[in-house]
């Protein structure tokens, strides 16, 4: 087999819709100022634009978007989200999971639920929503779901019991159907970062992992490119993330880029070379480096 996934992450579509100053109440209030005295300056609409034109130049089979489409959870962003999705492709070409940015205050979650369902729901609908399946061309994309409402300041993320057996079965089953695992998730589980931005329950998502297995895992979150690895049942599985999709080339964190998966093999004897593209200080993208994961 031989089948390309696309990666790109975090977003955070700007520029930030007009709001009504009943609607920054609470947490939204320290994010506008947050992004108004510095977050504003990290997203660049024509980036972004850019980007999206050279991914879909790729012609990949498929394109995984790991969250953070918005910024404040605003009723205009989600359908910004919505408007971004369809330019990336049709629902069945193109995956989304929610970052907790989309999932900024109480009762977002249902908002982008509704906007973005067609993204983000398995091939088989169920009550419970995340993890979802999909599966394309002997890959199968498991979507799980780390975005909760936090307290001000706090941008951790969190599973749950439920959603953690859940994943559990998912990937027992995909396993068994001789499918090529990647599983989506917005918080990064392996890597540093600051205590108030992490994953609460990474280590029980490293235990399931480490019993059932899984051949890629890719995520966002951080702003940052970063290779990570996890222990699996029968050798290590890859941790991806990838930098902001709207970040400028001269970002703090890294300028906008995407990876490119060509996932191939069989079985006991899978392939998956990354290939990643960067934006350039000309705002157009180029080949910035590859590597064997698997």
């Amino acid at each position: 087999m031989k089948f390309v996934l696309a990666h790109l992450s975090d977003p955070h579509i700007p520029p930030l819709p007009r709001a009504a100053l009943l609607s920054l109440f609470g947490k939204r209030i320290t994010g506008f100022l947050n992004w108004k005295l510095r977050r504003g300056n990290w997203h660049s609409r024509e980036v972004l634009n850019a980007l999206v034109r050279d991914l879909l130049a790729q012609n990949p089979d498929h394109i995984a978007l790991t969250g953070d489409l918005a910024n404040l959870a605003l009723d205009a962003e989600f359908g910004n989200g919505r408007e971004l999705l369809g330019q990336l492709g049709a629902a069945d070409r193109v995956t989304v999971i929610p970052g907790n940015h989309d999932n900024y205050v109480r009762g977002a979650e249902s908002k982008y639920m509704t906007a973005w369902q067609r993204y983000l729901e398995g091939d088989i609908r169920d009550e419970y929503g995340f993890p979802f399946v999909r599966e394309r061309g002997g890959v199968a994309l498991i979507g799980l779901s780390t975005a909760v409402p936090t307290l001000p300041f706090f941008a951790t993320g969190k599973l749950g019991r439920a959603q953690l057996r859940r994943l559990a079965s998912a990937l027992a089953e995909t396993e068994a159907r001789n499918l090529f695992r990647v599983v989506l998730i917005h918080h990064p589980p392996a890597g540093r970062r600051s205590w108030l931005r992490r994953l609460v329950d990474a280590r029980q998502f490293r235990k399931v992992i480490k019993e059932y297995g899984a051949e890629l895992i890719l995520s966002g979150h951080d702003h940052v490119a970063a290779l990570n690895t996890l222990k699996g049942v029968t050798g290590r599985v890859p941790v991806v993330q990838v930098t902001s999709a709207s970040a400028p080339h001269n970002d703090r964190h890294g300028g906008a880029a995407f990876n490119l998966y060509e996932i191939g093999g069989e079985p006991g004897a899978w392939t998956c070379e990354m290939k990643t593209r960067q934006v350039q200080p000309d705002c157009g993208f180029a080949e910035t480096g590859s590597r064997k994961l698997i």
